[in-house]
């Protein structure tokens, strides 16, 4: 029997599928894109079609690839995209609702008053970002009926007939008892959803249903949401260890252990994962815009593409006093100031494409630096190092700033797609209990280490304008900050 097993991460912008053998490594892969729709009001969508047909398209190209029969199924998801559907026949009754979509911003001032008591529940502050807002505004604008629910239980549904979402997925709905890893009859009262049929929460390991999408019938046996899956693959399974992932947005997780720690920094704490019953925390910050920065450089014409960063930004030798924020979708963690938008200062005539390259990696580097800052804060000690993964791990430059500002060694996972072998991970766990977490986990060397080359002087110094400029755009907000 193959000991294989098919791992598929469904994220924003389309759909890794991996073939993994515990003794030969990948041996297959595929790739489905998929087009989010960014509208007026902070609108971005996707047709739900689309992402289900990006899984199937990436699973079966890398089953062909692999040429060889599997023994199961993972399932990496987005987290907080949501939509509603009919559990009768599957179909999808809206559209899907991104992560990064901001129209349920006015449903969330107008539960202001609850934010505290939300965030002691759920380990989330109230913010549109969540999955909940999101559902409570399809629920009051575009329909009541049918089921709402993040867009794996969809997808499992799709693949499987089951109607379950993993504890970690739950977690970033602002709808789970953080203590009790269960559904809120307070924080689903509190967003009017207290009638609504929610998908069981189950382990991220263990036999959900089978599928015959792919084929021949296989179980899938893991679920697990995007960045805890790359936690668990980057292998930060003890607490005090941190990884970021820089994809459409970037991501830092540190793993806290077996007790949730509430946070006065702006983290998140949510759950990592729950396997055998036994849950383990970690915090979370985000970074909205990231890739989707870059493109929006692309775009206006500056680059190319991701792969222009290195050789336009190394045109220049620094930013030339140029600062930019690149808060496009507005400041998430530690700030959580959804309507601050980013901006662009320093600009003279002599500024250039390079100037601006720079200053979007300075941008990005920086706001990962305040997150790291605030989860040392949390933790009650400084991180010795940061294991980074994602796309944009391949800009040297980026790299580069980030451990110069971090002014902490930045390890470049040489494990290439670290969400979807996370979603392998708890498919293997999910098919062999015996296995140990070590077991299951991919044991590899960083691909490159950046360590810092300038001084922490310097680093402050670059820091504190980019700093002056948020408070800036803070303070041009109306609503004061929630976090000093």
């Amino acid at each position: 029997m193959s000991s294989a097993v098919l791992a598929v991460d469904q994220g924003t912008s389309g759909t890794k599928a991996l073939v993994i053998c515990p003794e030969r490594g990948v041996i297959g892969s595929g790739f489905a894109p998929v087009a989010p729709r960014y509208g007026p009001g902070d609108s971005v969508e996707t047709d739900p079609r689309e992402l289900l047909s990006s899984v199937l398209d990436a699973g079966r190209q890398a089953l062909a690839d692999a040429a060889e029969p599997v023994a199961a199924v993972g399932l990496a998801n987005q987290g907080e995209t949501v939509l509603a559907w009919n559990p009768d026949t599957g179909e999808p009754l809206t559209d899907a609702v991104v992560w990064q979509d901001r129209r349920a911003a006015p449903l969330c001032a107008a539960l202001a008053e609850h934010d505290e008591e939300l965030t002691r529940i759920t380990g989330l502050p109230l913010d549109p970002y969540f999955a909940a807002p999101k559902m409570a505004w399809i629920r009051r604008g575009l329909t009541t009926d049918g089921v709402v629910t993040t867009s794996d239980s969809w997808l499992i549904h799709r693949l499987t007939g089951a109607f379950v979402t993993d504890a970690a997925t739950a977690g970033r709905t602002q709808l789970l008892d953080l203590d009790e890893v269960a559904w809120s009859p307070r924080a689903l009262e509190l967003f009017g959803l207290d009638g609504e049929r929610l998908p069981e929460v189950v382990d991220a390991a263990g036999p959900v249903g089978t599928t015959t999408a792919f084929g021949a019938p296989v179980p899938l046996t893991g679920l697990l949401v995007d960045q805890q899956a790359a936690l668990l693959a980057q292998n930060v399974t003890e607490p005090g260890g941190a990884k970021c992932t820089y994809g459409t947005g970037a991501f830092l997780l540190t793993q806290t252990g077996a007790s949730p720690r509430r946070t006065g920094s702006g983290l998140v704490s949510c759950v990592a994962w729950r396997l055998g019953g036994e849950t383990s925390y970690c915090l979370d910050g985000q970074v909205y815009t990231v890739a989707s920065a870059v493109r929006w450089l692309t775009d206006l014409g500056v680059v190319s593409g991701a792969a222009d960063l290195d050789p336009v930004g190394s045109a220049v030798p620094d930013s030339g006093g140029v600062v930019f924020v690149p808060a496009l979708a507005g400041l998430a963690a530690p700030w959580w100031r959804g309507d601050v938008r980013g901006s662009l200062t320093g600009l003279g005539l002599g500024t250039g494409p390079g100037h601006l390259v720079r200053a979007l990696c300075e941008g990005i580097a920086a706001q990962v630096v305040e997150l790291a800052s605030a989860a040392a804060a949390d933790l009650g000690r400084p991180l010795t190092r940061l294991r980074v993964d994602g796309g944009l791990t391949r800009s040297a430059l980026l790299m580069q700033t980030q451990a110069d500002l971090l002014q902490l060694p930045v390890e470049v996972s040489a494990l290439p797609d670290v969400t979807a072998l996370g979603a392998g991970a708890v498919a293997r766990l999910g098919l062999d209990p015996a296995l140990t977490l070590a077991d299951a986990v991919p044991d590899g060397r960083p691909s490159a280490v950046y360590e810092p080359r300038i001084g922490p002087d310097e680093a402050a110094e670059r820091l504190g304008r980019f700093r002056a400029e948020v408070t800036t755009l803070l303070e041009r907000s109306p609503d004061a900050p929630r976090v000093p």
